[in-house]
């Protein structure tokens, strides 16, 4: 049978250093949409000054664009646009 392992709590440094951490977890998360969805963004707008873009392909390039505002929103209101390259 197995037994878990009991733990002590955590010291308060380490508490405090994990409560920061998780505080940034959406200026990560948002990043990481932002650049994801503007790398597909790129590849679209490629696409569509081939002219082949198609109506799904256009459908993708409108919900990369809306991640990408909705990301950036995110950065602006924490006051990190830098960290997608712009100025705050």
């Amino acid at each position: 049978m197995f037994t878990p392992a009991l733990t002590a709590p955590l010291p308060a440094s380490a508490a405090a250093l994990l409560d920061r951490l998780q505080a940034e977890f959406p200026l990560v998360r948002a990043v990481a949409q932002y650049e994801t969805a503007a790398v597909k963004a790129v590849q679209l707008a490629a696409l569509a000054e081939s002219g082949r873009m198609t109506d799904l392909d256009a459908d993708s390039l409108a919900a990369a664009e809306d991640v990408m505002a909705a990301a950036r929103a995110v950065l602006q209101a924490a006051g990190r646009l830098d960290l997608i390259g712009e100025a705050s």
